[in-house]
């Protein structure tokens, strides 16, 4: 056997793990439309976009129970929906991880979270993983701001919530707000995509 067969085989098992939990998707891009899903809320109620008539947009937060980067940033979703969803940009919280792989985000965890610290947007559980493919999300937490145009829904903003992945105390520059500010302006965010950083989405293996 050849060095070079050798190393490759040692690595197999290191490869195929990443192979198996990395979606093949690229998903949406700042300027795509969006097309709707159905999800289970954890109040029992299928939610669509659709199902949000009033909305001039949405603040979509891929994110989870249990990441971190996620609970760092869970008080943030919170204030994002409690400022924008009177104007008109609720928060739609999507939890996609994989609850064989991540106990701690099943649905039952999902509801004891959301109740405990006093959700007020949707929560919503993507079991398929589909809607997170259908989007390109990996991290949690993970930004996608909408808006509606005429009958569809564009990607405008795509990324992080602000410029402090983790301590509050330290953000300087509140991206999704900008963004949204922006939006409500007439104006084009700027900027339109910032890396999200986080913990990876638990894909099913």
């Amino acid at each position: 056997m050849t060095p070079n067969i050798f190393t490759s085989l040692l690595l197999l098992p290191l490869i195929l793990p990443l192979i198996a939990t990395t979606p093949q998707t690229s998903g949406y891009q700042v300027g795509d439309k969006v097309q709707d899903f159905s999800l289970a809320g954890i109040d029992g109620k299928t939610y669509a976009l659709k199902s949000f008539t009033e909305a001039k947009g949405f603040i979509v937060v891929f994110t989870c129970n249990t990441c971190p980067y996620a609970q760092d940033n869970e008080g943030r979703v919170i204030a994002l929906h409690t400022k924008y969803e009177p104007k008109g940009y609720p928060v739609i919280a999507i939890n996609s991880n994989d609850p064989g792989r991540s106990p701690g985000d099943a649905l039952p965890e999902m509801k004891a979270r959301a109740q405990s610290k006093g959700y007020a947007h949707v929560y919503l559980f993507d079991e398929s993983q589909a809607v997170a493919r259908q989007f390109g999300a990996s991290r949690t937490p993970q930004i996608y701001v909408l808006q509606r145009n005429e009958s569809d829904l564009e990607v405008r903003y795509i990324g992080a919530i602000d410029d402090s992945p983790r301590d509050a105390s330290l953000v300087t520059v509140r991206y999704v707000e900008n963004a949204v500010d922006a939006l409500m302006a007439g104006k084009d965010p700027d900027p339109n995509f910032v890396k999200a950083i986080g913990c990876t989405i638990k894909w099913r293996l």
